[in-house]
């Protein structure tokens, strides 16, 4: 699903010219048409019955506005909320699974393309349910998304009501209320008083703990200078790996990406370990230098559309690997990346 955008002439939506409808904008847009800003609300709902009397008037009213409408909740949400809009067939509805549980790049890359489809002064209403997995360190990834699309969607002609059932474990009701601007509920949509900065938010996050990291490595390479005698002998020791081809590639791609760029733009000495375990890679590449400055690093092609520009290594690195994680000490900095399969 990754990359795939939806048209919505397609889809039977008319492009209106009513952005004073939408509030407040960015800017504007191709015949200085205001374009409608970014926005990210949170619903926490308890009941069947609370989520389908506050959502299903949000895509409704939309639809009546002319804005595109989407879901991309639980099955059960979904069901319920499609039922409620009386199955509208302009309401496009998106496959949680492939969606949430893929990797972040594919839910950054789905919800940006579908606002580019957005006409003059419309917004794509979003019913999103993220799925949060079932480790800590998916959990992080997944926090990680809630704070970075208020930056990175800020331009966007998106508007994001994100589904929180209050049965999900306290950490993940708290990335509710500290990455939202605004809550909804039944007394109205309100600013949130807990909301918080996505960068302090991001840098208040702990890197989860990789157990395999306390372990003997499969490789250890230090003060790396021969990055193409480093490249063949870790495409030795995955050979031996029993794990399907391509996800083996994939992680071989992010390894090689993340060595470059600590041998081109760190400081050396630049180190690499490398662990194997049934169903599992772990590698950390470690330099002296500070890291990347920016916190939203590796959310999207550090230069834009401009891709010969550089600046691809963790955009890349994020979409070929389960979980990155970027660290920082005394001594430099590194990146971890993580791949596991069933």
């Amino acid at each position: 699903m990754s990359g795939t955008t939806w048209g919505l002439d397609a889809l039977g939506l008319e492009h209106t010219g009513d952005a004073d409808r939408h509030g407040s904008t960015t800017g504007a847009g191709p015949g200085g048409c205001a374009v409608p800003d970014f926005r990210h609300d949170a619903l926490l709902y308890d009941s069947a019955e609370d989520l389908v009397d506050l959502a299903a008037p949000f895509l409704l009213e939309g639809l009546a506005a002319g804005d595109g409408a989407v879901i991309a909740a639980s099955p059960e949400a979904t069901a319920a909320l499609h039922d409620a809009v009386g199955n509208h067939p302009l309401v496009l509805v998106l496959e949680r699974h492939a969606l949430y549980r893929a990797r972040t790049p594919t839910a950054i890359t789905t919800f940006r393309g579908l606002g580019e489809q957005a006409g003059d002064g419309q917004r794509i209403r979003v019913v999103g349910e993220v799925d949060f997995g079932t480790t800590v360190a998916d959990w992080t990834e997944w926090q990680r998304y809630e704070a970075v699309i208020n930056a990175a969607f800020a331009p966007a002609p998106l508007w994001g009501l994100c589904l929180f059932s209050t049965d999900l474990p306290e950490p993940l009701l708290a990335t509710a209320r500290h990455t939202h601007p605004q809550l909804v509920s039944r007394a109205g949509r309100a600013t949130n008083g807990d909301y918080v900065d996505p960068v302090t938010y991001l840098a208040g996050l702990p890197v989860p703990d990789e157990p395999l990291e306390r372990t003997p490595p499969a490789l250890a390479a230090d003060d790396v200078t021969d990055f193409i005698g480093l490249r063949r002998t870790i495409r030795r020791h995955l050979s031996m790996v029993a794990g399907p081809d391509d996800l083996l590639e994939d992680f071989q791609l992010a390894v090689d990406e993340m060595t470059s760029n600590a041998v081109r733009h760190g400081h050396q000495p630049v180190s690499l370990r490398l662990w194997t375990a049934p169903g599992q890679l772990v590698c950390t590449i470690s330099d002296a230098g500070t890291g990347p400055a920016d916190p939203f690093a590796g959310y999207g092609p550090a230069h834009g559309e401009d891709l010969s520009a550089g600046g691809m290594g963790l955009w890349l690195a994020r979409q070929l690997c389960d979980h990155v994680a970027l660290r920082r000490d005394a001594h430099g900095s590194s990146v971890r990346l993580t791949t596991r399969w069933a």
